[in-house]
């Protein structure tokens, strides 16, 4: 693998590696990306604990000891690759959802917003069913998928908020339990379906049906009630 991958290009401009002796150079930046893409490929196919640091130099291109020059250890590799991907799984919100658009309705909104996320979950359900598992038991992991949540969920409260006020979603609703329980329901179920396998549906049907619950749950309208 001699490329920089698409899960963690950005990791060319994140230059500032934990490790005080990393280098700065843009070559550098491209190795330490060039890593990060091969460590997810070895996550995939292997899981996290019979992951090697061997493998995943190799299918880097790169010696052993090359791997400790950017990364302490398999773990904190593993962190990065957890935090682009969260990354990626979370843009639909500011992309999609909570991006200005004169024409788009809060229901077309969400519509795309779930239909992306599913899409970006599907390409990566693998992955993210390792991620899930190394949560249950990691410290880190679980920290910062708990502090993503919450960011998420504070994003999507606020919107809930805004739609309230202006008369296009129900005014009892709290807002933040609203927010905390819908993007649960989207995670797991995205899990259930896509990583265990406990749910048979179209792609169709899934986005459909979880937009008709967002809808239904804020019961939003097209235009502001009086």
């Amino acid at each position: 693998m001699t490329g920089v991958g698409p899960l963690r290009a950005a990791t060319v401009a994140a230059v500032d590696s934990p490790k005080s002796d990393a280098p700065r150079s843009r070559k550098g930046a491209r190795t330490r990306a060039r890593l990060v893409d091969a460590a997810k490929e070895i996550f995939e196919q292997h899981g996290f604990l019979d992951a090697r640091i061997s493998d995943i130099a190799e299918r880097a291109g790169l010696s052993h000891g090359s791997f400790y020059h950017y990364f302490d250890s398999k773990e904190e590799i593993f962190y990065e690759v957890a935090a682009a991907l969260d990354d990626e799984l979370s843009a639909p919100l500011s992309t999609v959802i909570r991006a200005p658009s004169p024409t788009a309705t809060p229901e077309e909104r969400i519509r795309e917003g779930i239909r992306r996320y599913l899409e970006n979950y599907r390409h990566e359900a693998r992955l993210m069913g390792v991620i899930e598992q190394v949560s249950r038991y990691d410290d880190h992991v679980n920290a910062m998928r708990h502090a993503r949540y919450r960011e998420n969920d504070t994003q999507v409260a606020d919107s809930i908020r805004q739609l309230q006020e202006r008369g296009r979603a129900d005014p009892t609703l709290d807002a933040d339990i609203a927010a905390s329980a819908l993007g649960a329901m989207t995670l797991r179920f995205a899990e259930m379906w896509l990583v265990q396998g406990y749910v048979e549906c179209t792609d169709n049907d899934a986005v459909e049906q979880l937009t008709k619950i967002f809808v239904n749950t804020l019961q939003l309208r097209d235009k502001p009630h009086d």
